[in-house]
This record gives structure tokens, sequence and C-alpha cells, in this order.
């Protein structure tokens, strides 16, 4: 079983959405191996989107990401960093797909109702960032 991490975003807790996403985790077949809601702190989320540091939306992304609270999950799957990535949909909601969780919830690039690691390597860091070993 691959793993990946998914966050529901401050947007989509706010909406009170959190059952329907976790509804589509589970029919898309995945397990959820791990799992919190948590407020995330300004630097826990700079620290956690280092990664984009130098880009201009780093700060808009981390003030956003710590305005609500998130649910966290580890989730499994056969291919589970591409499965997750198809089911949330484009980064921008207005260019994903129809029947994509993003294109179903989000409103702009940054508020897209979902997170998911872009490559297994990805995963194994975000993972341990919330969940330590």
């Amino acid at each position: 079983m691959d793993k990946t991490l998914a966050i529901i975003k401050p947007d989509a807790t706010k909406k009170r959405i959190i059952g329907k996403i976790i509804e589509r985790i589970e029919a898309e077949g995945f397990t959820i191996a791990r799992m919190k809601l948590v407020h995330l702190t300004k630097d826990e989320a700079k620290g956690f989107y280092i990664v984009h540091k130098e880009k201009g939306f780093y700060d808009s992304l981390t003030e956003f990401m710590s305005s609500g609270p998130v649910v966290i999950m580890v989730l499994e799957a056969e291919n589970a960093v591409r499965l997750w990535r198809d089911a949330m949909g484009a980064t921008d909601p207005a260019l994903a797909k129809p029947g994509t969780i993003r294109h179903a919830h989000g409103f702009s690039i940054e508020r897209n109702a979902t997170h998911g690691s872009d490559a297994r390597e990805t995963a194994e860091w975000e993972i341990d960032y919330f969940f330590k070993k």
C-alpha cells in the first residue's frame, strides 16, 4: 500500500463539508490510516509550505491555512498519490474536471478545499511533518 497526505482546508471546514469529502475519500477506495482535526499556527503553516517560501503566494497561503481548522489525514491505497490527485482535480478549481473535489467545492487556487502530496517522496516528508514517527 502506498500512502499520501490529504488536508481538508479551512475553506472546506468553514463550509461544513468535511463529511462529504471523507465520504468521497472512502468511495475512491482509500483507507484513512491517520486523521486529526487541528488549527495550524502561522509558524506550522510556514514550516509545512516552506518549499514555496520564495513564491509570491507564500504569505497569503500560510495566512489562509492558519485561518481555521483543517483535517489532516494519511490515506492508503495502491498508487495513493496519483489516485488522490485525480480525485482532487486541478489546483485551480476553474480548470478542474467536473466530478473532482476541487471542481465541486473549490473557490480559487488557494481556497480549493483540499491539499494532496505531489509525489511519493513529498508524501513521506508531509506525513512525517504532521505525524511524527
